[in-house]
């Protein structure tokens, strides 16, 4: 959530007594307090997205490996991706059509063409969990504001749907508690084995939890994760 950091909290430009948001909190603050027009972050699971929310930016995640991760330390590498973080649009896409080459050091790295900026559709159509699947884990506060933000869109015109979110919370609770956890030991090995109180306590708990896998739990996470993207498929390309 943007505050695990031995280097000072950075505070969230819109109000100060909430997090930043994480993990690339740092980032995204440098562009919300108009120190930089555009940064760059890191995104497994929302870290590029998060924080450019909660700051009022844009987190733009680009599809894997269309930006070299040449350098970049990995958290999962089959799922990382370098983000942008920039105040519009256009100015995300634009540093990532820059940035956008293809690296021969970078094993995860493929050819990508950047086509032109389409004009946003006139309508405005958005998903959201439905009653049965939402949760706000008893903060009445978050909710208030979410069906507070969702009235504004519909009354400026916005087509409000339901979806039901389980499969994608399924699909999430598998990178911290799946075999997707192997792979974040993978990329701290040589500190978890050596000197694992260097790590965040939360963060060496849940990757220590990597040694219980096996090679087989692996293919069943692989095959629960394209079961899970069957069922989600449809609601997403409607």
């Amino acid at each position: 959530v943007g505050v695990r950091t031995p280097y000072g909290v950075p505070l969230n430009s819109i109000d100060s007594d909430i997090i930043p948001g994480g993990s690339s909190s740092g980032s995204a603050l440098s562009v919300a307090h108009g120190i930089a027009s555009f940064s760059l972050g890191t995104d497994t699971a929302g870290s590029g997205r998060v924080p450019a929310a909660l700051n009022n930016i844009v987190g733009l995640k680009p599809t894997r490996g269309t930006i070299s991760s040449s350098g970049v330390v990995p958290a999962c590498r089959t799922l990382d991706t370098v983000s942008i973080f920039a105040m519009t649009v256009s100015d995300a896409y634009k540093v990532f059509s820059t940035a956008a080459e293809y690296d021969r050091n970078d094993s995860f790295s493929k050819l990508f063409y950047t086509p032109n900026l389409v004009k946003p559709a006139r309508s405005l159509k958005i998903g959201i969990p439905s009653s049965e699947s939402i949760r706000f884990e008893g903060d009445e506060q978050q909710k208030h504001n979410f069906y507070d933000s969702i009235n504004r869109f519909e009354a400026s015109g916005a087509k409000i749907f339901e979806i039901n979110f389980q499969p994608l919370f399924d699909i999430a609770h598998m990178l911290y508690f799946g075999p997707w956890v192997a792979e974040r030991y993978v990329a701290t090995e040589h500190v978890m084995d050596k000197n694992p109180e260097a790590l965040f306590p939360v963060t060496r708990k849940i990757i220590a939890t990597a040694k219980n896998l096996s090679a087989a739990d692996t293919f069943k996470g692989f095959y629960k994760l394209k079961d899970l993207i069957r069922e989600i498929r449809p609601t997403i390309d409607s």
